[in-house]
């Protein structure tokens, strides 16, 4: 029996899928939460084999969640089922360790056959983003220049970019010029759009 956690903000979606995968031959739902940190959580309380992971989760996006199961509880393979069909989010999904990806279009056939693979040891990657993926080219920014992109975006200044992350507001200043020009942008605004639509940020 493969033991399944769904975490999923929305709960009309969440039960959805619950009730999908609880009626699937083989899957049994042992666990549910409706943001990052309760998702966590259950994962360490309930020790599912396959954790189906919203990437928008509050308090913790889901990415977040499957690289800190990765190094807390890596018998938990993470399966990213979002509606976000950005090629820069499969990567980094990818990259924090998850398993699978899948966008909320898949059939309930699809995300079971996807849950199974990933129980197995395999990788379920939708293969239309996958394509899209391997066409986009590597994220051209650096960590500290995707977080001050990623703040930018949320609206904060330079001032608080620099107090959050403990930078002076020069170093966040060449940071977001190195970004823009990177993304060959013409504004902030501009490579804050351009990193968005590829799931760089």
């Amino acid at each position: 029996m493969i033991k399944v956690l769904v975490a999923e903000d929305m709960h009309v979606v969440r039960a959805g899928l619950a009730e999908i995968l609880d009626g699937q031959l083989g899957i049994e739902v042992a666990g549910q939460a409706a943001d990052g940190p309760s998702a966590l959580e259950a994962a360490l309380r309930h020790g599912p084999d396959v954790a189906v992971l919203d990437i928008d989760l509050p308090g913790l996006d889901g990415i977040a969640v499957a690289g800190r199961l990765r190094e807390r509880l890596p018998v938990c393979r993470c399966l990213m089922l979002t509606a976000l069909d950005r090629p820069g989010l499969l990567r980094r999904a990818l990259d924090a360790g998850a398993a699978g990806y899948l966008l909320k279009t898949a059939t309930p056939g699809e995300l079971a056959s996807a849950v199974r693979t990933v129980a197995a040891g395999g990788r379920a990657v939708d293969p239309r983003l996958a394509e899209r993926s391997s066409e986009l080219g590597e994220n051209p920014l650096t960590a500290r220049e995707a977080e001050v992109l990623r703040l930018s975006a949320s609206g904060a200044g330079a001032r608080e970019i620099a107090a959050e992350l403990f930078l002076g507001v020069g170093t966040v200043r060449n940071r977001i010029s190195s970004a823009v020009g990177k993304l060959h942008a013409r504004t902030l605004v501009d490579a804050v759009r351009i990193a968005e639509r590829n799931g760089w940020i």
